[in-house]
């Protein structure tokens, strides 16, 4: 009878946990949508943060007893990426030919990494949901993470992913909520800024030389506050 009660309770528990096990088995690329949708009204744009096109704008870093780290600007693109419709609409003509190369040589194998920076901090206008990138990773285990500052200038790193892929691939990652990006008692601007990517390097695959490149980093923000602010409205942070 206890044996059989028991068998009951464990069989009826499953049952019950079945669907949760089964919701969200297959993770893909974060919903801006469905981020934040249920605390406030939205309005989300995708907006360009960066094209990457200029090599000049953007310099890399590495502690100087684990190797030599530099960038190049290089003719290509995804085949894969899209143009943002905005844009067209409003005659923007950026050029988008060109993407920014990485190259790192290894002095020998162990624990390292190196990172690669603005000259200055990109800030992204309104509540920042997610943030995409396209990279070629080369099919190496190394970690791909992206440095931000926070609404009080606090510096942030966002865990990407593993760079082990062939060819191009889009990147896309959400914004944690615990990333303070606005904050209505100091004024009503809000966003964060995007100051580079670090790549920490597998122990076992830090040798050699290492090609990393990257293109077209985008965001999806929500611009509701700023889009429903009055046209007379007065501008505070003076």
């Amino acid at each position: 009878m206890i044996t059989r009660r028991i068998f009951t309770a464990v069989t009826l528990a499953a049952a019950l946990c079945a669907p949760l096990f089964a919701q969200n088995v297959v993770a893909g690329e974060p919903d801006p949508n469905a981020i934040g949708k249920d605390q406030a009204q939205q309005l989300l744009k995708e907006v360009a943060v960066t094209k990457l096109e200029d090599s000049a704008f953007w310099f890399a870093a590495m502690p100087l007893d684990m190797g030599v780290v530099s960038v190049k600007r290089l003719a290509g693109t995804p085949a894969g990426k899209k143009p943002i419709e905005d844009e067209a609409e409003l005659g923007i003509k950026e050029e988008d030919k060109y993407v920014l190369g990485v190259k790192v040589n290894f002095f020998r194998r162990g624990e390292s990494f190196f990172s690669v920076h603005p000259m200055n901090p990109l800030a992204i206008e309104g509540i920042t949901k997610t943030i995409s990138i396209w990279a070629v990773g080369r099919n190496y285990n190394h970690v791909l993470k992206v440095l931000i500052l926070d609404y009080f200038g606090r510096q942030q790193e966002i865990t990407v992913g593993k760079l082990n892929f062939i060819g191009w691939k889009k990147l896309t990652f959400a914004i944690p909520p615990g990333i303070t990006q606005t904050e209505y008692h100091y004024t009503y601007r809000s966003g964060i800024k995007l100051i580079g990517f670090k790549v920490e390097c597998d122990q076992m695959e830090a040798y050699g030389t290492y090609y990393l490149y990257l293109d077209d980093v985008r965001a999806v923000t929500d611009l509701f506050g700023e889009a429903k602010r009055d046209a007379d409205d007065m501008s505070d942070g003076w």
